[in-house]
């Protein structure tokens, strides 16, 4: 056992997210991703719980986007329903149009020449495009940048999000991330077991010889050593990142062959529910012609993890960390836990983000927070191009993960297993 438990005042601290609350201020001044932009087509409104508020994205006749708070001031109707002018959106009830920014312009029923409207608003927040993906930022002004990762700004990639709503506390799922053990387990000896109960011999799990955590720029990076391979092997030379403070990107298999950005994103909705988004982008090969139509739209699909009987997915990798987050209840009782040696990422993750609240509370930015424009053009992060786990090709990575649900997954397999392997192999070496 390790030093590090922590008490039930410091959970308190480090999970509740609401306005106010000491970890709310600090994800208030980040980015988060709301939506995709495919799920306004077709539709004027979307409800949004974010970090204990409740709103509505939605866009007017112009396609500008808002982002207001979805209960009208006036008979707190919900704005969810309203309908779309030039310039905001009308409360369904009573007509009270509301601005981007949440002001009212224009109460309909109000004697002429009243000044009242300018004496109530809705929250209003800003909100921006990138990569098919809505961010809102519901922080102090100026607002930081919206960081252009690599994934989200590469031209002629695949892109498409998958989203679930994980009923538990944000913090669980990402201490997931600085646990590199769990996937020797969970992903592993688990899967074995799951297979030997259909019948399948299935051998997987391979043995954590060293893991290790660095702290960078955007946050730590996290590596590991597995049996059977040498300290040359990406997993542990170069490793994927957690950025600060609530994704995690991971690395793929597939060498040179093509590449994967492959964002998780864990929303704060509230104490306990969690927007869970996969966000992919897949950059085929040189000299792979793509459809049009693949490269126009980002789709956005849900990703169960339950079957039709309410038991879990348990053949699903992402369905396996789900089970492992839930289980621990709404919100963990972390002075309960008994932390071993390979805890170290978890405790130097929770020790980060009290360092960054007191930043915060001091007046100051917290880490990975952008200003600088230069700074801002492409951020693109070392990743591990031959994944232990993901070896077994694309085909396979797309069936065992949560990209078996999208809707355009059976045509990205076809477009990779029709493609010329050797003629690739033969155009990289004339590189």
């Amino acid at each position: 056992m390790i030093v590090g438990m922590i008490t039930e005042r410091d959970n308190e601290l480090l999970t509740r997210v609401g306005p106010g609350t000491p970890m709310g201020e600090l994800q208030r001044r980040y980015w988060h991703p709301i939506a995709g932009i495919d799920e306004l087509e077709g539709r004027w409104t979307k409800r949004v719980r974010l970090l204990g508020e409740d709103l509505v994205l939605f866009k007017d006749r112009t396609g500008t986007l808002g982002l207001i708070g979805e209960f009208c001031p006036h008979r707190r109707a919900s704005m969810a329903y309203g309908i779309p002018t030039e310039d905001g959106l009308r409360c369904p009830y009573h007509g009270w149009k509301f601005d981007e920014h949440g002001t009212c312009l224009e109460m309909p029923n109000e004697p002429a020449g009243s000044t009242f409207h300018t004496k109530v608003r809705l929250p209003g927040y800003p909100v921006q495009v990138l990569g098919g993906m809505v961010f809102a930022y519901l922080g102090p002004q100026p607002a930081p940048l919206l960081p252009r990762y690599d994934g989200f700004v590469d031209d002629d990639a695949v892109r498409m999000i998958g989203q679930t709503v994980v009923p538990c506390n944000w913090l669980q799922i990402m201490e997931n991330s600085l646990d590199p053990v769990h996937t020797e387990w969970l992903h592993g000896h688990l899967q074995e077991f799951v297979e030997e109960q259909q019948g399948n011999h299935y051998a997987i799990s391979r043995k954590h010889l060293k893991i290790d955590f660095a702290e960078f720029e955007y946050g730590i990076y996290k590596r590991r050593l597995l049996e059977g391979s040498t300290e040359d092997s990406d997993d542990w030379k170069v490793g994927h990142p957690v950025v600060f403070p609530d994704i995690l990107a991971v690395g793929s298999g597939g060498g040179d062959l093509w590449t994967m950005y492959a964002y998780q994103m864990r929303v704060p909705m509230d104490d306990t529910h969690t927007l869970h988004l996969w966000y992919t982008a897949y950059l085929p090969p040189r000299g792979m012609r793509v459809p049009q139509h693949l490269l126009d739209r980002v789709r956005v699909y849900d990703v169960p993890y339950l079957d039709e009987h309410g038991e879990p997915l348990l053949d699903l990798i992402d369905a396996q960390d789900i089970i492992a987050w839930i289980t621990q209840g709404p919100i963990a009782q972390r002075h309960l836990e008994r932390l071993g040696t390979t805890d170290v990422g978890v405790i130097k993750y929770r020790d980060m983000l009290k360092r960054e609240m007191a930043k915060v509370q001091a007046g100051g930015d917290p880490m990975g927070t952008i200003r600088d424009p230069a700074k801002n053009e492409r951020i693109s992060f070392p990743l591990e191009r031959n994944k232990a786990h993901f070896t077994d090709g694309f085909t396979s990575l797309l069936r065992r993960a949560q990209a078996r649900y999208s809707p355009i997954a059976d045509e990205l397999i076809a477009l990779f297993d029709a493609y010329d392997e050797e003629s690739l192999l033969e155009k990289v070496s004339l590189r």
